[in-house]
């Protein structure tokens, strides 16, 4: 193929951008070349993005992939208009050879030339961000600010921080090297080495309904990265995204002279269960998949012959001891419940509170007490339906109305869940949190240990805070969590906290009272899970995460 865009090109556009993530990566620093803020992208931004957004609506998807056999599609938004996109519905046994043909070539380009087309795809995805952003609004049902952050900038965050582990993961062996072994007066051996970074195969992403760009970005970079294939399988309630991510990848590769095979759609027709058959194909060597900890342990089972990456579900917990500032911890967990209606894999759900209460800078406050003010935070935090829909989103399907509905009938509610009316939305299915008051004593079939999926959340009264850090072990242990916060003034109580969550690979947040929340993560310096309990056996992203997705082959030479 004939290159329209050079590498040289790249270098001079991109190859800065790279050095910066990896000093990032290595500092541990705050850095984002991706703008958080709507005005970044310029004053005709939003206009452009919602207009190309609508143009996509009620039309096909062309790829012009090899295999398409038919077309598919029916995404409905959770704000209640209908998507009306048809995409192409692959032949697989056409599309995998041809996803496997160009890997040839992606390989021997090296591991330099992979990081700066996969950095141009990342950079056209963000001077479309306006764009991506409705198209994650509409199918994830977050609010068009979080979408725009969580969706955009932040997942081509992510999916840059995995670019860069995979740069540094395949150069930390050299390319080539000079052996000389003395052989005392006879001459000495002379070999001359060579070391290339091979790909496993094919990678398949199974993308998920909530976040479809910032879950899905970096496994889809990381194997990119890396040299392999990527097959893109959307969740069929939210394909706009990755449909665009795919389209725009395809360009890239065919214009730096690659073939744009290397990355295809496969999006299923409705009860396919395409997922599944492509997971045990021969070909496919990796699996990215976020979603219920079923189908996460099935793939682990059954895809033997993939690196199976998985983030499943896990019991968010809260230890709450004391604190130094008891309105900023009630605001700070006010809002971590709230955001996105507590669709976050993140989000906190069981609050550990002793039953003889907690000290704070006023005094000593009660179980009753404290779950009451928490109650009264979140009705004020969420008390105008405007500033609540903009918090809260949609419920991305109905399930999540159901479990809702549900756990209002596991004890005493302290706090009920209402209807919100969305402004511009009127279709929105909107709903506050739901806070139920729940006993640590129960035994291990107590609805808390369970992932509740949603804006649920039980307040659980426990003897004593070392009555907490045991059942936070146990919780972990058993049932795993992407995070775990915890509020306390004593260094003794600190330092037990953080010595479970080192036994047991939990992420911590400690005293979170002002504008940084457990439930978010910075690319380049936070790790997003930990891979060592039952929630995700990766954390994004480190280098465990890229390292596995190739291997190195040396060539040996006389000198």
């Amino acid at each position: 193929m004939t290159a329209q865009l050079s590498l040289q090109k790249l270098a001079e556009t991109r190859r800065a951008v790279l050095d910066q993530a990896l000093d990032a990566i290595r500092t541990r620093a705050y850095w984002s070349p991706h703008p958080e803020h709507p005005k970044a992208y310029g004053e005709t931004a939003p206009a452009d993005g919602l207009a190309a957004f609508e143009a996509l609506r009620g039309g096909r998807f062309p790829l012009d992939q090899p295999g398409t056999d038919g077309w598919t599609g029916a995404e409905t938004s959770p704000y209640g208009p209908a998507l009306g996109i048809e995409y192409p519905h692959a032949d697989i046994e056409v599309l995998l050879p041809a996803v496997r043909a160009g890997m040839g070539a992606w390989r021997a380009a090296g591991p330099e030339a992979r990081a700066l087309v996969c950095l141009e795809i990342l950079a056209r995805i963000s001077a479309r961000t306006h764009e991506f952003a409705h198209a994650v609004m509409h199918t994830s049902g977050q609010a068009f600010v979080m979408a725009l952050q969580a969706g955009g900038a932040h997942a081509q965050d992510r999916g840059l921080e995995a670019v860069a582990y995979a740069y540094a993961e395949q150069t930390r062996v050299p390319e080539r090297a000079d052996w000389s072994k003395p052989q005392g007066r006879r001459d000495p051996l002379e070999m001359r080495k060579t070391f290339t970074a091979v790909p496993r195969g094919v990678s398949l992403l199974v993308g998920c309904n909530t976040f479809p760009t910032w879950n899905g970005y970096p496994g889809l970079f990381a194997s990119l990265a890396t040299g392999n294939a990527v097959l893109v399988k959307p969740h069929p309630r939210a394909v706009l995204p990755l449909a665009l991510t795919v389209r725009t990848a395809r360009e890239v590769l065919a214009e730096t002279g690659f073939d744009p095979n290397l990355v295809a759609l496969a999006v299923e027709r409705p009860g396919e269960g395409l997922a599944k058959e492509l997971a045990v194909r021969p070909e496919v060597r990796i699996v990215d998949y976020t979603g219920s900890t079923a189908f996460g342990d099935w793939l682990e089972e059954h895809a033997r012959q993939a690196r199976v990456y998985t983030e499943k579900a896990g019991v968010n917990t809260v230890v709450i001891d004391s604190t130094g500032d008891y309105r900023g911890m009630l605001g700070n967990l006010a809002f971590s419940l709230s955001l996105y209606s507590g669709q976050m894999c993140t989000t906190p759900q069981n609050l550990l509170i002793p039953r003889d209460g907690i000290g704070t800078e006023d005094g000593h406050r009660t179980y009753d007490e404290v779950v009451a003010d928490l109650a009264a935070a979140v009705d004020t935090l969420l008390g105008d339906d405007a500033r609540a829909s903009a918090l809260l989103g949609a419920l991305v399907n109905p399930d999540v109305k159901a479990r809702i509905e549900a756990a209002a009938e596991l004890g005493e509610v302290a706090l009920a869940s209402r209807e919100v009316r969305n402004p511009e939305w009127p279709d929105a299915v909107v709903r506050t949190p739901l806070i139920v008051k729940a006993d640590g004593g129960a035994g291990s079939d107590a609805p808390y240990l369970a992932e509740c999926f949603g804006p649920v959340s039980f307040a659980v009264a426990v003897d004593s805070t070392a009555g907490a850090l045991e059942l936070l072990r146990r919780t972990v242990r058993e049932h795993g969590a992407m995070t775990v916060g915890a509020y306390t003034t004593s260094p003794e109580v600190e330092a037990a906290v953080e010595e479970v969550c080192l036994d047991e690979a939990a992420q911590l947040s400690l005293n979170l009272t002002g504008g940084v929340f457990v439930n978010q993560t910075a690319a380049f310096s936070d790790f997003h899970g930990s891979g060592g309990n039952p929630a995700a056996n990766a954390a994004l992203c480190d280098a465990a995460f890229v390292a596995d997705r190739f291997r190195t082959v040396e060539v040996r030479r006389p000198a």
